[in-house]
C-alpha cells in the first residue's frame, strides 16, 4: 500500500513537472488520459467493458454534462392526453317524478383523462406509446415540447405488449429520437429517461441499466423488459429511454412501488420491440402480426432441467406441436427445449417469444435445440398464422348479448386478441359500448362456452341461441383462463 502511494506521488509529480511537450503520450491524448495509461499499465489492465466504454477517470470527465444530449433528443418526446367518455349511469332520484323533472332519469356521463408520454419515431408523425395511456380513448391529443398541439390517429395498439402507435400530422417534418438497437445494450450503461411525470411537464433524469430481459414483472403478457434505475414516475408512461449515442432503446412502462413513486426500479419496453411494432403500423396493418411457428413452449423447471441432464434450468420447453405447422417440419418434438434462436440465448419462455416478434414472417429462424440428450441446430421458416375461414357476426334483439360482435377463433383471429394461438372456441371480438352487453360486464376477449345449457361451438350457434327470447338466461364466460358462470333474469 505505502510503495503504491509512492508511485502515485511520483507519477502526479512528474506529470507536474513535465514540459508541456511531455505531457501527452501522443498527439490528441489528454493529461487524465496519459494518468489513466500509466495507473493501468502497458497492458491496459482495468474496469473496462469493450472498446469505448470505460470508467469515468478524472474530475474533469466527472463534470461532463448531458445537456447537449437532451437538447438533441428532448423535442421528440411528447406528452399523450387520452380523454373517454364514462357510460351514463342511472340516476339516484329514478322514480321520484319531482326530481326526475329537474335531473332527469340518467346522469350526465363524465369525461375520464389519462395522462402520458409519446416519442415522434418519425419525421412523418408516428408517434410511440403505451397501450394503457390511451386504453379504450375517444380522443388522443399529443402535445410537444413547442407548445402545439396535435389531433391523433391510432394506428396500431396491442394491450399484449403494450404499445400503441399514433399519428399525427403538420407541414414541416417533425423532430425524431432515431430508434437504436436493444441488444446491444449491457447491464452498467448510462441511460437517460424522458418523459412528463405526475403532470409537471417534460423531466429527465439519469441512471443505468439495472437489469436485461426481465419477466413476471406482473405489468403485461410482455416479459422481456429492460430494468433501469433511472427515476420513472406515473405520467412518464410511453416516455423514451435513450442511451448515450442519443438513440431510443426503451419505451418507459412501468415501475415498482409501495408508495406511487420512484424508488430506483423502472422497466422499459426494448427498441428492438418498439421497431417492429412502429414497422406494422407504418405497412398499414391494424394490429402487430407475429411469426407462426404452430407449436406451444412452457418454463424450463429446476425439475425439468434434472431430468434432461441440463445443468441449470434455462430455454423453452417444448409442450405441443400443431401438425403440419413450420416447428413439425421442422423435426421439434414435445419435449425438445429451445436454447437459443439466430445465435441469441433463450434464457426463458418469454425470451423465445420476444426474439420471434422481432423476426420477419416469411423469414427463416436457426434454432438450437437440446432433442433427447442432444444438442442440434434446425431451420424453421416464419410464416402468417392460418386465417381460418370464419366470418365475424353481430347478435342483435333483446338479449344480454345483443351489441357484441363475435367470431371462431382462428391462430390469426387468436393472435389478433392476445389470446394463446391453440385455444378454440367463440369469442367477442368487439362490442358496442352502449349496449346491454356492455352494461353486463362483456369484454372483447370472452370465450362463451354455453347458453342456457347450450354448448357453444360455433358463432352461428351463439348468435341462434342468444336471439332466442327468454326471461332466464344461464351462461359460462372463459376470461383470461378462468370460467365465469352467471344467472340473470332479462
Amino acid at each position: 500500500m505505502r510503495s503504491t502511494r509512492i508511485g502515485l506521488v511520483l507519477v502526479a509529480s512528474w506529470l507536474l513537472i513535465a514540459p508541456a511537450g511531455l505531457a501527452t503520450a501522443q498527439e490528441g491524448e489528454g493529461l487524465s488520459d496519459v494518468l489513466t495509461d500509466l495507473l493501468r499499465g502497458s497492458e491496459g489492465a482495468g474496469p473496462t467493458a469493450g472498446p469505448d466504454r470505460r470508467v469515468p477517470f478524472g474530475r474533469e470527465e466527472m463534470q461532463l454534462s448531458f445537456a447537449p444530449l437532451v437538447k438533441e433528443t428532448a423535442p421528440a418526446v411528447v406528452n399523450v392526453y387520452a380523454s373517454k367518455q364514462a357510460r351514463a349511469v342511472r340516476s339516484p332520484f329514478e322514480g321520484d317524478p319531482f326530481f326526475e323533472k329537474f335531473f332527469g332519469r340518467q346522469m350526465r356521463p363524465r369525461v375520464q383523462n389519462s395522462l402520458g408520454s409519446g416519442v415522434i419515431v418519425d419525421a412523418s408523425g408516428l408517434v410511440v406509446t403505451n397501450f394503457h395511456v390511451i386504453r379504450d380513448a375517444d380522443e388522443v391529443k399529443v402535445a410537444t415540447s413547442d407548445g402545439r398541439e396535435f389531433a391523433s390517429k391510432v394506428l396500431l395498439k396491442d394491450e399484449s405488449l403494450d404499445l400503441a402507435i399514433l399519428k399525427i400530422d403538420a407541414p414541416e417534418p417533425f423532430p425524431v429520437v432515431p430508434i437504436g438497437d436493444s441488444d446491444a445494450l449491457e447491464v452498467g450503461d448510462l441511460v437517460l429517461a424522458v418523459g412528463n411525470p405526475f403532470g409537471v411537464g417534460q423531466t429527465t433524469t439519469s441512471g443505468i441499466v439495472s437489469a436485461l430481459a426481465r419477466s413476471h414483472v406482473g405489468v403485461s403478457d410482455f416479459g422481456f423488459f429492460i430494468q433501469t434505475d433511472a427515476a420513472i414516475n406515473p405520467g412518464n408512461s410511453g416516455g423514451a429511454l435513450i442511451n448515450m449515442a442519443g438513440q431510443l432503446v426503451g419505451i418507459n412502462t412501468a415501475i415498482f412501488s409501495r408508495t406511487g413513486g420512484s424508488i430506483g426500479i423502472g422497466f422499459a419496453i426494448p427498441s428492438n420491440m418498439v421497431r417492429a411494432v412502429t414497422q406494422a403500423a407504418a405497412s398499414g396493418s391494424d394490429f402487430f402480426e407475429r411469426p407462426y411457428l404452430g407449436a406451444d413452449f412452457e418454463e424450463v423447471t429446476a425439475q425439468i432441467a434434472e431430468s434432461l441432464g441440463m445443468p441449470r434450468p434455462t430455454g423453452a420447453l417444448v409442450s405441443s406441436v400443431a401438425a403440419d405447422g413450420p416447428a413439425a417440419k421442422a423435426g421439434l418434438r414435445p419435449g425438445d427445449v429451445v436454447l437459443s434462436m439466430n445465435n441469441a440465448v433463450i434464457e426463458h419462455v418469454d425470451a423465445l417469444s420476444y426474439r420471434l416478434a422481432t423476426q420477419t414472417i416469411g423469414a427463416a429462424a436457426e434454432l438450437k435445440v437440446l432433442s433427447q440428450g442432444d444438442e442440434k441446430t434446425v431451420s424453421v421458416e416464419l410464416v402468417r398464422a392460418p386465417e381460418g375461414t370464419a366470418t365475424e357476426l353481430t347478435i342483435r334483439g333483446r338479449s344480454p348479448f345483443a351489441g357484441v360482435k363475435i367470431a371462431e377463433l382462428s391462430p390469426r383471429l387468436a393472435q389478433k386478441l392476445g389470446l394463446d394461438a391453440d385455444v378454440k372456441g367463440v369469442t367477442v371480438v368487439d362490442i358496442d359500448r352502449n349496449s346491454p352487453a356492455a352494461g353486463l360486464g362483456l369484454q372483447p376477449r370472452d370465450i362463451v362456452r354455453e347458453v342456457n345449457g347450450e354448448e357453444i361451438t360455433t358463432a352461428e350457434k351463439l348468435k341462434q341461441v342468444a336471439e332466442t327470447p327468454s326471461r332466464w338466461w344461464r351462461f359460462t364466460v372463459e376470461r383470461d383462463g378462468r370460467l365465469m358462470r352467471q344467472t340473470l333474469r332479462y
